[in-house]
């Protein structure tokens, strides 16, 4: 690493003005956080964490044995004996103390967001503000974990029911999105009387490290939450480990299917989200104005790296020929740069393997007969040649036996399709296998509420382009963008993450009524 980069991890971080008590790069090293504190034995294995913007390895990350997984469900294990009697006043406190001390530091993540992820400023801090909501949501778990009481079912006989938490569960986290997606899942785990071991993604890990930090400063005893990095090592012993009662996992379609289908096999509850293809449906009399804006916010975004990106604009009748010229013109203007640089709107990529790939589906659409209306590929920023950048591509004419139609890119590359009428953009949209979010953009309110009705998603935007839902909602697609019966947070995560129990109660009295051997009834 070079004295140049050691000098800007300092300086970004912030290190000297931050009251935290972890340095998480003092040694360059990231290791696993297991038991309240971080690990301090040596890696068999590291990998490598790369700036994206400057293409330079700056820290290394370790990667865990099977053994070092073990250590940490048994630490989770270890802990969940007494936390799940802990009281919900007690877990309402923590989660409360922690909500404010991610507020304060919020700067601090997004600094580490965009140094190890690439995304901009603005888009790190909206990330952590978005993980924020979901926390201030599990505050209020005394309401959201209530149980129902029915009094005199039968003759003095109460039935009641209890929720009550699982054990041990674990969450398997992407790249795209290192603070929030994890808040998706442990803070409500956390709040419902769960230990919690994370396994996020090791092209950005350190987030997770300091959100432990922040954690146990907020008062979480040692052991409720446990951050282990690695690979498919460490996934694969994670879904077979007994002790963990349920896996939450969020990226791509095949490993979501892979987690499923192994956590499930092995007893395991499981919530697997998947992949995605955006489409936005725009009728002619949409606002154009509006929904070229909204068109390349959502589609070149932290550089298409969403899974709630828009991949896939589909056209209807003449829109496509008085959208593409704006779109055009919105694309020419975007400052692509380092993510720290002010006025950055779009940063690198998150490696340069997928920088590449991502290209190579550009070259793809060329080949298949696409129109290439804006090519990013040629993108040069000065100062970072070496980064992982790639500009905005924007293909028009897109047919969908093209592979850039049905692949999903997650990179900055907008299709456009044309169809004639309404009823081929909703076959299109239905026919295709990711149904994770939708939007239409049009002033018609009956066209509008007819597409809610009739589109086959599970998130849908009107006049919208990145229809995700509140903390107090739930979040998840369809069909392949989904394994598993449960969304992820809001009522769903309530669900997923306690089990009910069923009670029916009757205290004794003076008359007793003797020995009955029919099955009860209620009367």
């Amino acid at each position: 690493m070079s004295s140049r980069c050691q000098a800007e991890i300092r300086t970004v971080l912030g290190f000297e003005q931050c009251d935290t008590r972890i340095d998480l790069m003092a040694d360059k090293t990231i290791n696993h956080w297991i038991d309240g504190k971080a690990s301090e034995k040596t890696a068999e294995r590291y990998g490598e964490v790369y700036n994206p913007a400057t293409g330079e390895v700056q820290a290394k990350v370790a990667l865990a044995t099977p053994a070092q997984v073990d250590e940490a469900v048994e630490s989770a294990w270890q802990a969940s004996q007494s936390w799940r009697h802990v009281s919900i006043a007690k877990r309402t406190k923590i989660m409360f103390a922690f909500r404010q001390l991610v507020d304060k530091h919020q700067h601090e993540i997004a600094r580490l967001l965009t140094l190890e992820h690439g995304k901009v400023t603005a888009d790190a801090l909206g990330e952590v503000n978005r993980g924020l909501e979901v926390i201030e949501f599990a505050c209020g778990i005394a309401d959201l974990a209530k149980g129902e009481y029915s009094e005199n079912v039968s003759t003095e006989v109460d039935s009641y029911s209890i929720r009550q938490p699982l054990g041990v569960v674990a969450g398997i986290t992407p790249f795209n999105f290192p603070a929030m997606v994890p808040m998706w899942m442990y803070p409500l785990a956390i709040a419902c009387g769960n230990t919690f071991v994370l396994k996020p993604s090791e092209r950005d890990p350190s987030c997770a490290n300091f959100c432990a930090q922040l954690l146990a400063d907020a008062g979480l005893p040692p052991g409720v939450f446990n951050v282990v990095h690695g690979d498919k090592v460490a996934v694969d012993r994670l879904l077979e480990h007994p002790k963990i009662s349920a896996i939450s996992f969020v990226g791509s379609t095949p490993i979501a299917q892979y987690i499923y289908e192994t956590g499930t096999r092995n007893g395991k509850r499981v919530q697997a989200l998947g992949g995605a293809k955006n489409h936005m449906i725009v009728l002619p009399d949409a606002d154009m104005e509006l929904a070229a804006d909204a068109a390349v916010s959502a589609g070149y975004g932290s550089a298409g790296e969403r899974c709630m990106a828009i991949s896939v604009l589909v056209a209807v009748g003449n829109a496509a020929d008085k959208l593409i010229p704006l779109m055009q013109e919105r694309i020419g203007k975007l400052k692509v740069s380092d993510g720290f640089e002010a006025g950055a709107e779009m940063g690198p990529l998150i490696n340069k393997a997928h920088r590449d790939k991502v290209a190579g589906y550009v070259d793809k659409g060329v080949a298949e007969g696409a129109t290439l209306v804006a090519d990013g590929r040629t993108l040069r920023v000065p100062g970072r040649e070496a980064g992982f950048f790639l500009g905005p591509c924007l293909f028009d004419n897109v047919k969908p036996n093209m592979q850039i139609y049905k692949d999903e890119i997650f990179g900055p590359v907008l299709s456009v399709t044309r169809v004639a009428t309404y009823d081929d953009a909703i076959q299109m949209i239905n026919g295709n296998p990711y149904a994770n979010g939708v939007a239409i953009f049009t002033n018609d309110g009956g066209a509008a509420r007819k597409f809610q009705h009739e589109v086959e998603v599970g998130m849908v935007g009107i006049n919208v382009p990145i229809p995700v839902p509140m903390s107090y909602y739930s979040f998840g697609g369809w069909k392949a963008s989904l394994f598993g019966d449960l969304h992820i947070y809001g009522p769903d995560g309530v669900k997923f993450y306690t089990r009910t129990k069923a009670v029916t109660s009757r205290w004794p009295d003076p008359r007793h009524r003797g020995v009955n051997l029919g099955f009860p009834t209620n009367n």
